[in-house]
């Protein structure tokens, strides 16, 4: 497309100055037809295509050869409209360095030389018309440059124009293959993460009961030949053991398997979650919702929040060591979520610092979706765990 724009500006360019050229040429062929003059007047003619065509390819190669160019075409326009005769013509080729000046100079530059060529056409003209008519001439020649210069110029800027739409959709370009491959890194970071949490989580759960297991049955086959009566005790202790690791292993493996978000909203998963969620006997979650129930949030803020519900809750059975739980949904500005336990809390610093893989991934998912996690806890006084929407930036809470 730029090939295809830049050429049909060009070619009217050359198809304009060709015109006018051959004007000029063929009317001096015949007012000078029977003239001694017609010779230098053609030989003038030839040394300005000559310059005019050569222009080009000069100037790439020197780019300061254009100040001499138009100041040898101006000379030669000049000594052609000193010829003797009704020359007035001649003044067409100034138009044809209008708008060479209006692609090459600045638009102030470009103004100064065309309004010097008004007096430069007037002035030879004197001698055969009388000023009045030299200064009419120069007048209409002068209006006829400035219409062909304001064309040039706006297909000069046009042009340019192109070329910065043309780099800014490649720097457009580039920026969304940065942002591409980021997107695809943060991806590769997320799984990562995500394994990490569950090798650590089979280590501290599953394989820790897996492990007592084991320790278990080694005692019952001690007992079985020194006091099998004890021995009962123990397989009923394995079987509690392995529904544990059983129990671990659904979670898990629950966590790994998307949640729908999408059917029924947040609080429809919540609901589903807690319904099959294994949890110990003497613990009672409930869930409370505040504000419209039918409000929704964004798939990804669903889904974040969801997760870390998920994962509070998770704390909570597996550390809280309470007895009831509250999950409070606040759909009304400004939304929230609370998950609270009344059980044995934790020293919050401590397991910051010891790196506990579910605090440090709730906090990942509420950057993620851009909230503000908070964690209130110690020793002996429950845990609550606030996941809150920030506030639209210039307006406060």
């Amino acid at each position: 497309m730029k090939h295809s724009t830049d050429w049909s500006s060009q070619w009217i360019f050359y198809l304009t100055a060709g015109f006018l050229f051959g004007a000029a040429v063929l009317r001096s062929l015949l007012l000078f037809r029977d003239s001694p003059v017609l010779s230098q007047v053609l030989s003038l003619l030839m040394t300005w295509l000559v310059l005019f065509a050569s222009e080009t390819a000069i100037s790439r190669k020197w780019p300061g050869y254009f100040a001499i160019y138009l100041a040898l075409q101006t000379g030669v326009v000049v000594l052609l409209l000193s010829r003797p005769g009704f020359t007035d013509f001649f003044a067409v080729l100034f138009a044809i360095l209008s708008m060479q000046v209006m692609q090459r100079l600045q638009p102030r530059q470009g103004a100064l030389v065309i309004g010097l060529f008004a007096p430069l056409t007037a002035v030879p003209l004197v001698k055969t018309y009388g000023a009045s008519q030299a200064i009419a001439f120069a007048m209409i020649h002068t209006a006829l440059n400035a219409f062909l210069a304001v064309y040039a110029l706006a297909t000069r800027r046009a042009q340019a124009a192109r070329v910065q739409n043309q780099s800014l959709v490649q720097e457009l370009q580039g920026i969304n293959r940065q942002l591409q491959a980021y997107s695809k890194q943060l991806e590769r970071l997320a799984v990562t993460r995500e394994r990490h949490r569950l090798a650590r989580e089979l280590h501290d759960s599953v394989t820790q009961t897996i492990f007592s297991m084991t320790l278990t049955t080694q005692s019952a086959m001690l007992l079985l030949d020194r006091d099998p009566g004890r021995v009962g005790a123990q397989l009923d202790r394995l079987t509690q053991l392995a529904q544990s690791a059983l129990s671990e292993m659904h979670v898990l493996i629950s966590e790994l398997r998307p949640e729908k978000i999408a059917e029924g909203g947040l609080i429809a998963a919540l609901r589903r979650h807690l319904a099959d969620r294994p949890l110990p006997e003497n613990l009672l979650v409930s869930l409370e919702v505040e504000g419209d129930p039918l409000a929704r949030l964004t798939p990804a803020a669903e889904q974040g929040l969801f997760r870390i519900a998920q994962e509070a809750l998770n704390n909570i059975v597996k550390h809280a060591r309470a007895s009831q739980a509250c999950i409070r949904l606040h759909l009304a500005e400004p939304v929230w979520i609370e998950i609270q336990d009344q059980g044995q809390g934790f020293d919050l610093r401590q397991a910051r610092n010891s790196g506990r893989v579910g605090l440090v991934s709730m906090r990942e998912r509420a950057v993620e979706i851009g909230w503000d996690l908070q964690i209130t806890t110690s020793p002996g006084a429950g845990t609550c765990v606030r996941v809150e929407k920030k506030p639209p930036e210039g307006r406060q809470p």
